[in-house]
């Protein structure tokens, strides 16, 4: 079975390679767009096209899209917001929105970045266990921006290496109630299950070793902007070490931020966000750097806490 989809080629992706054009325009993988043209799956006029040709503006494009065998057992469903900031035989590297998990997991019913990848035709490692296959490191629900996924076995056991010894780059944006003092340091507390509440982590002497070094970048009269720099990456290190030291993330109700200051800001989650990227490429042995922008919600309570 197979869907084919025609349209007239847009004046903005006249002179596109087919590939590159394709994965705009159908939502796909540009790996995935390659395969089709190279199936012979790309028309332009009747005319089959190879992924490396060039698209006519105004041109009748047709592009035939067979089921893909051996689909993933873990069901695709879109993410809309999800941008595809690097794609490439081995990571992809996928802006992520709110509310949307990093893979499948007990007590979730909600988006992920994997299905929706499978959604969009990616193939990613098969490396991991089966729901989180090609996953090396991950973000919390409530929070935005980066993440590499991989797409070769290669590439997924040189990032987990790459993760476990330290050597990736981790740079969040995150806006703090108050204003740390120092307006730069390193927070060093270990981090384990909160010992009463199980949806929580928390400062313990027996928890696992972790860094996180953070700088002001902006002080405003009620909250901090600030610029971190995670050494480890324990699951909520960012909110608890903020939250630790007395000046959580805004609007982190689960970890004590002010629920006031959150509703007068419109915010329905913490101010947190993986802004910057960066990673010896497993492939190619070249570092590679990626950056990201605030998302709608976190850009317009910024501006109203400047405004005060």
């Amino acid at each position: 079975m197979s869907d084919t989809r025609a349209m007239l080629v847009p004046d903005g992706l006249a002179g596109e390679r087919v590939d590159v054009a394709v994965a705009r325009l159908l939502g796909l993988s540009r790996t995935r767009a390659a395969e089709l043209a190279e199936s012979g799956g790309v028309l332009l006029d009747g005319r089959t096209l190879g992924k490396s040709d060039r698209l006519v503006a105004g041109g009748w494009l047709e592009v035939i899209v067979p089921d893909v065998p051996n689909a993933p057992s873990t069901p695709g469903e879109p993410v809309p917001g999800m941008r595809i900031r690097l794609d490439d035989d081995d990571v992809v590297v996928v802006d992520k929105p709110v509310g949307v998990a990093a893979h499948p997991s007990p007590g979730w019913s909600g988006p992920t970045v994997i299905g929706g990848l499978a959604a969009a035709g990616y193939r990613i490692s098969t490396s991991g266990a089966e729901e989180r296959q090609g996953i090396v490191h991950r973000l919390d629900v409530g929070t935005s921006g980066l993440m590499v996924v991989a797409k070769s076995e290669r590439a997924y056991t040189l990032l987990k290496r790459a993760f476990r010894e330290r050597t990736v780059e981790k740079v969040y944006h995150a806006v703090v109630q108050g204003h740390p003092d120092p307006s730069a340091g390193t927070i060093d507390a270990p981090i384990g299950r909160h010992p009463q509440l199980d949806y929580k982590w928390a400062v313990v002497a027996d928890g696992k070793a972790s860094i996180t070094h953070y700088e002001t970048l902006e002080a405003m009269r009620a909250a901090s902007l600030l610029e971190i720099h995670l050494e480890t990456g324990r699951t909520h290190q960012i909110r608890v070490h903020t939250s630790a030291i007395r000046h959580p993330c805004v609007g982190d109700l689960t970890y004590g931020a002010d629920p006031t200051l959150a509703a007068t800001l419109g915010l329905t989650r913490q101010w947190l966000h993986a802004m910057r990227l960066g990673f010896e490429h497993p492939g190619t042995g070249r570092w590679v750097e990626i950056t990201s922008s605030y998302p709608e919600d976190l850009a317009t309570a910024l501006e109203r806490l400047r405004g005060e």
